[in-house]
């Protein structure tokens, strides 16, 4: 009898990973995550109806993030350089989004949502995209700057805080071309991603 609660806790811990998302066998081609995760591909396509962000765009966002893992986290902050202090920010999940901002997004939208959670994440990042296009001009399809502004915050590249920092602007050129890549994939497989999608229905 004394083994039934250890036999009920490593029940509970596989029930509770079983249900997080494994990132996408291959990362680097959208069309094989869409295959992999079919219903990416329908949450991908409603957030760009609902926010206008194109879907490479955002997908190309979430692979720097969090490579697409659900309960991403950032570096772990050090106090004297040995002892852990907590995180470098309050970043979390598919999108990073930290907590001032996602209560930002679900104070405007009226979705509660989960940072975990792709199509809430996906989402967010739509939402983000569409408030920087409004505020800064910066077009949805204008990743590179897109992802300075959503990296830095809408303050921080109004103030050209990135131009500071070389290593960013060379992983915002890294996402531009991801997504680059991401666009002429998605190109060759729209087509069957919709017949997927329409048979659902």
């Amino acid at each position: 009898m004394k083994q039934a609660p250890v036999l009920l806790l490593a029940l509970l811990f596989i029930v509770l990973t079983g249900c997080t998302t494994s990132p996408p066998k291959d990362q680097n081609n959208l069309c094989n995550i869409y295959r992999e995760y079919p219903r990416w591909y329908e949450d991908s396509v409603d957030m760009q109806k609902e926010f206008g962000t194109p879907l490479h765009v955002a997908m190309a966002i979430m692979k720097q993030e969090s490579s697409f893992v659900a309960d991403a986290l950032p570096p772990r902050d050090y106090l004297l350089w040995v002892i852990p202090w907590g995180r470098v920010s309050s970043a979390y999940g598919y999108a990073q989004a930290q907590d001032p901002v996602w209560g930002e997004y679900r104070s405007d939208t009226g979705n509660g949502g989960s940072r975990d959670s792709f199509d809430d994440a996906i989402m967010f990042i739509g939402w983000y995209a569409t408030g920087t296009r409004r505020q800064l001009g910066i077009s949805q399809w204008d990743t590179y700057n897109q992802y300075l502004a959503y990296h830095e915050g809408r303050g921080g590249y109004s103030r050209n805080s990135y131009r500071s920092k070389p290593w960013l602007m060379q992983v915002a050129r890294k996402v531009q071309q991801q997504s680059e890549v991401y666009n002429a994939q998605l190109k060759t497989c729209r087509q069957e991603l919709e017949v997927e999608r329409n048979s659902w229905f």
